[in-house]
């Protein structure tokens, strides 16, 4: 299964329009082009109206006039983030995407008490991989919004992540609960949350997926290791999602796909009334691109 794979199924939804906020940026542009040249979605662009139309008059002159795209102008990103936020409070839009401005604008419209996005739920980070040479997509949660998740919180971190994976084709996830041993230690708290999360899914408190652990990065993603460990186990060595402990742990891993196996990724925040395209100015047009069509299945699974 192939991210490629990912935007094809994309483009087999009814169109829909993602409101990008500070938009007057080449590389979110550029993300912005190759996405209508793939037909994954309509945009909304909010920013600096001549500066977007300068970028477009010099990457795609054909787009100036497009009627895929519309173009608002405001004077600064909090005013960028809020005009976004509220088309889709009203239903105008369906996937908002960061552009070039701070996290934490974007988030402050998006948790607005007023016209925000708010859903009850917590704000989880998701990204699925396509690493070469493994047979299905790697999802790793959370690596960019909760620090250090409690139980209560892993849970929703988890529905959040099986969501996702159902969207994109995944019926049933088998969620791995990451730590740096497979044996529960109750000097390590992870251990013990993955103990408790486990018995939770057998009960049925947390459903649609499966769901064990601890296990390390290892015994959750070959069978030839979790077989060395003697782990018998319905995850173990097959994991779709990789629940870790903590940011740290999240991040880390996320950038050693990227940059020493070369993976490819596409990332979303779920729990907001919408998905939530926050990419970082360091990821790729081809990364952004993927990050949109993962959106789109997402809100029309």
């Amino acid at each position: 299964m192939t991210l490629d794979w990912l935007i094809e199924r994309a483009t087999q939804y009814e169109e829909k329009t993602v409101a990008v906020v500070a938009a007057d940026d080449v590389e979110v542009i550029e993300a912005v082009i190759e996405a209508l040249r793939l037909r994954i979605a309509n945009f909304f662009l909010y920013g600096d109206k001549e500066q977007i139309l300068s970028i477009l008059r010099e990457k795609a002159p054909e787009l100036v006039r497009s009627e895929k795209i519309k173009i608002f102008h405001t004077n600064s990103s909090a005013s960028a983030a809020e005009h976004a936020v509220k088309a889709i409070k009203l239903n105008e839009a369906n996937v908002l995407m960061k552009g070039n401005v701070p996290t934490a604008t974007i988030l402050k419209a998006v948790l607005n008490k007023d016209y925000g996005l708010r859903t009850g739920n917590v704000l989880s980070h998701i990204s699925v991989f396509e690493v070469a040479g493994y047979d299905r997509f790697t999802i790793v949660t959370d690596a960019a919004m909760n620090i250090n998740p409690d139980l209560e919180t892993k849970v929703q971190i988890i529905n959040n992540s099986v969501k996702l994976a159902k969207s994109i084709g995944i019926e049933t996830p088998r969620v791995a609960v990451i730590a740096a041993v497979e044996v529960v230690n109750p000097s390590m708290p992870a251990t013990m949350d993955a103990a408790i999360l486990t018995q939770m899914n057998r009960r049925g408190q947390i459903k649609d997926c499966l769901i064990d652990g601890p296990f390390g990065l290892d015994n959750a993603i070959s069978l030839e290791a979790a077989k060395q460990k003697k782990i018998n186990s319905e995850v173990a060595g097959r994991a779709d999602i990789l629940l870790v402990p903590t940011i740290e742990v999240g991040n880390t891993l996320y950038k050693s796909l990227v940059y020493f196996a070369g993976a490819r990724v596409g990332a979303i925040i779920a729990g907001a009334k919408v998905p939530i395209v926050l990419t970082s100015r360091a990821d790729s047009a081809e990364s952004k691109v993927y990050s949109l069509a993962l959106a789109i299945c997402s809100v029309c699974k």
